[in-house]
């Protein structure tokens, strides 16, 4: 009896080892196994042998469930990404919607900040340091251009020295002292402003220095907020990728919310209280909105920095074309690959590809530069417009000329959920694509768009001259023509669809089209070709001005508006923005993504 018990407690033990082995097997596969009914312990006949090889099932299970386990948690690492503490960045507690919500949010405060100076500078250039409607606009298509340029030095130094995030908090800095001096600027102006209307030379010495100051911040801010947005999605996990792609759209309605209520809160504030307050605001908001960045820092994804040389993106590019020139073959980077005179180091194909990608950006580029100079109207001479017709928008309600800016954001914030949610479903059912449209076809149709809406602009600025004419009001400029401001709306909100479709796109574009360690580039490629076009929107205004008034003939930007002609310069743009979107239709068309899944 002794010896059947010891058998009988052998063989239950075995048979608890098989049905764990088998659990273990069939959860480690993802299956469900049912153990097969068990013969009568009387009648087994189970060896040492069986014994064992139940044993090692046992093992394997085991050790298929703890390989399945370790996979999960790789799965869970981001590659390219830290942490805070510098280790590899877990998806489960960092980067993802909950971070890139709190970087939008900084965002916002940001944009309120510099939309608040902004939107409403050329009416303090022109009523508080008295210069004429060109210079004004000049200047301030100067300072934008600048802002919007600076972010190439930027990002250059984010991706090649100090990482975005040093790069965000140190620009931080510069914004508030740019602000606050800003202030300061205004507060002495307003306090001289009894005694002589004409700020003196060190005023505008003072306010032109702090101006520039906020252009200066903005180049380091810009470009590193939103590429550190979109790092805290992974490139390579397929969902995350589709919600980079929305981060881009929600990332732009926010903002444009931020936008509208900036321009609603802060022109109102600076017509109707004073340009001290009106410019002080905007600095305790970029205070906040450094606040709110410095508390998200340990949920954040960093993208992972080396300092080895070959892995520098500037240095791999770099090399590519010192190679080719000094092999006498720039025209062919391909020759960047091989032996070369000297002392010089092949490249590998893959850096001689990403500057053949870098290479291939720049006629798109061109092209975007030139359809944006239209962009630089609607903060200039859109808003002068606006000032010369009956602002009523009901009995008694009178708005400011620059409120009219507040309507491009309500059409952001229309077009950007209809986008979403109407516009990719149906285009994906029929491209078949995941993104709906390439991104080169959202920044050809915000072309378009850009091209519509000057002839509309060149159209309601007719009407506006027609009806002056019409009441004997061409010398009178002062004078309100009745004219409602209701006619300027649909240009606005058209500017709006043009934000959703051509600045959105190419900024996604840019920023997915150069190598991952250059995507802060990326995202200033988009601002500096925004940028360059203020320049240019700038030095056409200086020529045409010239031109127009050479010959003892108004100028087509006279100061009163009513003996001006900028319906005829509004023409003009409609034109070069509608050869920029045949060259841009062409060059897309043999254009190459670095990614198969957005052909």
């Amino acid at each position: 009896m002794g010896i059947e018990e010891e058998d009988e407690e052998e063989f239950e033990e075995v048979d608890k080892e098989i049905e764990d082995g088998e659990i273990l097997e069939s959860k480690a596969q993802g299956k469900k196994t049912q153990r097969p009914q068990t013969p009568h312990r009387g009648k087994r006949t189970t060896t040492v042998s069986s014994q064992k090889t139940a044993r090692g099932s046992v093992v394997r299970a085991k050790d298929l469930l703890m390989a399945e386990e370790e996979v999960g948690l790789l799965e869970d690492l981001v590659n390219d990404s830290v942490d805070h503490r510098g280790n590899l960045a877990v998806r489960s507690s960092t980067g993802g919607w909950r971070s890139a919500s709190l970087i939008i949010g900084v965002e916002v405060a940001e944009r309120f900040a510099y939309v608040g100076i902004a939107c409403n500078m050329i009416t303090y250039l022109t009523e508080q340091l008295g210069q004429s409607t060109a210079n004004a606009a000049v200047n301030v298509n100067t300072w934008i251009g600048t802002a919007s340029t600076l972010p190439i030095i930027g990002a250059f130094l984010a991706d090649a020295y100090l990482g975005r995030y040093r790069t965000i908090l140190g620009s931080s800095l510069i914004y508030i002292l740019g602000l606050g001096l800003l202030t300061l600027s205004a507060s002495l102006t307003l306090m001289g402003s009894s005694e002589n209307r004409k700020p003196s030379f060190l005023m505008n010495v003072l306010f032109f220095c702090s101006l520039y100051l906020v252009a200066i911040a903005q180049g380091g801010h810009k470009p590193c907020v939103q590429a550190f947005g979109a790092d805290q999605f992974d490139s390579d996990h397929p969902k995350e990728r589709l919600a980079r792609g929305s981060f881009f759209n929600w990332w732009f309605l926010f903002l444009s919310g931020g936008i509208a209520i900036s321009i609603l809160v802060m022109v109102s504030i600076q017509s109707n209280v004073n340009w001290a307050f009106g410019f002080g605001i905007p600095c305790l908001f970029m205070v906040m909105a450094l606040a709110i960045f410095f508390l998200g820092r340990k949920t954040y994804r960093y993208p992972k920095r080396t300092h080895e040389k070959n892995n520098n993106g500037f240095v791999r590019i770099g090399r590519v074309f010192f190679g080719a020139i000094k092999n006498r073959k720039l025209m062919n980077l391909n020759k960047a690959m091989l032996l070369g005179e000297e002392d010089v180091e092949p490249c590998s194909n893959m850096d001689v590809e990403d500057a053949k990608g870098l290479v291939r950006l720049i006629p798109i580029w061109i092209t975007s530069m030139v359809s944006m100079i239209p962009y630089a109207q609607y903060s200039t001479l859109f808003t002068k417009q606006g000032v010369t017709v009956d602002r009523r928008i009901l009995p008694g309600l009178e708005i400011p000329p620059a409120t009219l800016l507040s309507f491009v954001s309500i059409s952001v914030l229309i077009s950007v959920p209809i986008y979403e949610h109407v516009f990719l479903p149906i285009a994906r059912k029929i491209t078949k694509k995941p993104n709906g449209i390439t991104m080169l076809q959202r920044i050809g149709t915000g072309m378009m768009l850009t091209c519509v809406n000057m002839v509309l602009a060149a159209l309601v600025e007719a009407k506006r001259l027609r009806i002056a004419e019409e009441h004997g009001l061409i010398d009178k400029p002062n004078v309100t023509i009745p004219m409602s401001i209701w006619w300027f709306v649909p240009q606005y909100m058209l500017v709006g669809m043009i934000e959703v479709f051509g600045l959105v796109g190419a900024q996604e574009f840019f920023y997915d089209q150069v190598p991952t360690e250059l995507r802060s580039i990326g995202l200033a490629f988009s601002l500096s070709a925004l940028g360059l076009s203020n320049f240019l929107s700038g030095l056409l205004i200086i020529v045409v001005d010239w031109a127009t008034e050479r010959d003892g003939g108004h100028s087509w930007f006279n100061n009163n508006l009513n003996r001006a002609h900028i319906d005829y310069f509004y023409w003009l743009l409609a034109a070069s923005t509608a050869i920029a979107f045949f060259v841009f239709v062409f060059i897309s068309r043999s254009y190459v993504y670095r990614r198969v899944d957005q052909v």
